[in-house]
């Protein structure tokens, strides 16, 4: 049975906690983001073993217990967006600004190494920071019941 795509090509799997949501959401990728999404999946674990994963609104999600969320992922038509969401606090900063400016973004696009030093080095400091948790206050602002959106 053919998954359901929403725009850009991003899966729609329904909401759940674990590994499992997360390898579904990769097996509806086509293409490249497929193999892109499973090597950044892989280098999340090898750099975070014992994370926390699940699929919340169609994009996996990463953190670590009791601290929340540190990284999500969506498909976009031309890459992979992976949202740091205290981005704003790495350094060096990820290339890519938000709205929210504690929000950074990195775009990995067909043919972009995954298993970048760099990428490894902003996921280490992302999960050593409190991380995004729904409905609670964050030091600027209330965040609402979803992630930070560009």
């Amino acid at each position: 049975m053919e998954k359901k795509r929403l725009a850009g090509g991003n899966p729609q799997i329904a909401k759940a906690e674990g590994d499992a949501p997360v390898q579904a959401w990769i097996s509806g990728l086509e293409g490249w983001k497929q193999g892109a999404a499973r090597e950044l999946d892989a280098l999340v674990v090898r750099t975070l073993p014992g994370l926390r994963k699940a699929v919340k609104w169609n994009s996996p999600l990463y953190g670590v217990e009791g601290q929340g969320w540190f990284l999500g992922v969506h498909a976009m038509t031309r890459y992979l967006k992976l949202a740091f969401f205290r981005g704003g606090s790495l350094d060096p900063l990820p290339p890519v600004a938000s709205k929210d400016p504690a929000v950074r973004y990195v775009h990995l696009a067909e043919g972009q190494a995954v298993d970048d030093p760099q990428l490894a080095r902003w996921i280490a400091q992302a999960a050593a920071l409190p991380g995004w948790q729904p409905g609670a206050r964050r030091q600027a602002a209330v965040s609402s019941a979803r992630p930070p959106q560009p």
